[in-house]
């Protein structure tokens, strides 16, 4: 297991393991019948992000008093205990599935046996039942509201660089081949595992949005996306290159461009001048005296698909910068990360 995902992990144990047993010490000092519960509540309500968490405490406490309604409408006209709860639970089920809340069943289940035992709905008992449940979700929702925010947002960070790295690199190595120089690497594996590796970028950066309550953090869910549909699209390109049997003169032009765009693989760049240099490119080729042979006509049009992937490929950073506010530039480009670096 990576070092960061292990701390992740013992983070979430530590508060699951703390908020159940404070919850449980919180009930017994209330003297609160069926206090252990408070402990359950909480290790069910402490979910991976604050936001979720916020939400289904919200929705503990509204499917609570709905439950506890539904339990005196049957549990006091239907004399069988085992008649009444399983109408009790077959409403209850039925009832949460619709609203979209089953996370709140088994709370809400353990509850209607407290009342299906005692038979007692008159308000002290009422009152023991909602202090358990106001505590697990209490000591829940403290609990939550912290998170290694600052570390996880420099990890985010390094990753944008890491991939930003990786992309240079991959560049580089095509604008090698289409130079027919030799490389050590393995192309295809190294655009293999950048995708992979920003799959897991990308769930981090949702995980961040969520554990945050700072204003667009879906910069970084909106970066990574990116990065991963250019990735997409060298994984194209470099399929056209290998396809190439007989490489063009013009191939040369290509490459030096390809070298040329890699030092601009950066987050802050505004890809306009390279867009511009490559349709001067375009421009340029349509110029170039038509090829004489089967090979060579092959070639050029292949050189053609490549000069419309770096298209793409600057298409996707351009969409990018123009979906930014004035905000996030201000932010992210020009504070927010000189801040950590």
């Amino acid at each position: 297991m990576e070092r960061e995902n292990l701390k992740k992990l013992l983070l979430r144990t530590s508060k699951l393991a703390a908020g159940s047993s404070a919850a449980i010490y919180a009930a017994r000092l209330l003297h609160l019948e069926y206090g252990t519960f408070a402990g359950s509540i909480a290790l069910l309500t402490l979910v991976t992000t604050k936001w979720e968490t916020l939400r289904l405490s919200l929705y503990r406490i509204i499917t609570f008093l709905a439950a506890v309604l539904l339990a005196w409408l049957t549990f006091t006209h239907l004399g069988s205990d085992w008649a009444a709860y399983g109408a009790f639970i077959f409403i209850l089920v039925l009832v949460s599935e619709l609203l979209g809340q089953k996370a709140t069943i088994s709370v809400n289940a353990v509850i209607g046996t407290h009342f299906l035992t005692t038979r007692d709905f008159d308000w002290d008992f009422f009152l023991n039942e909602f202090l358990l449940v106001f505590i697990g979700i209490s000591i829940a929702v403290v609990l939550n509201l912290y998170h290694a925010n600052p570390g996880r947002k420099r990890e985010i960070i390094a990753n944008m660089r890491r991939t930003e790295q990786q992309l240079q690199m991959i560049l580089k190595e095509m604008a090698s081949y289409l130079l027919q120089q030799e490389s050590g690497r393995n192309v295809w594996e190294d655009i293999s595992s950048l995708k992979e590796q920003l799959g897991g970028y990308i769930r981090n950066a949702y995980e961040y949005q969520n554990n945050t309550f700072q204003s667009h953090p879906g910069y970084y869910i909106a970066y990574f996306e990116m990065r991963i549909k250019q990735c997409q699209v060298i994984q194209d390109l470099h399929d056209e290159v290998k396809r190439i049997r007989t490489m063009p003169g013009q191939a040369k032009i290509i490459a030096n461009y390809i070298l040329y765009l890699a030092e601009y693989v950066l987050e802050a760049n505004v890809p306009a001048p390279q867009l511009e240099f490559l349709r001067r490119i375009f421009a340029e080729m349509e110029k170039q005296p038509l090829p004489v042979s089967r090979e060579e006509f092959e070639g050029r049009a292949m050189l053609y698909h490549i000069l419309m992937d770096l298209e793409d490929f600057l298409a996707y950073k351009e969409d990018f910068v123009n979906d930014l506010e004035e905000r996030q530039i201000a932010r992210y480009w020009r504070q927010d990360h000189k801040e950590l670096y």
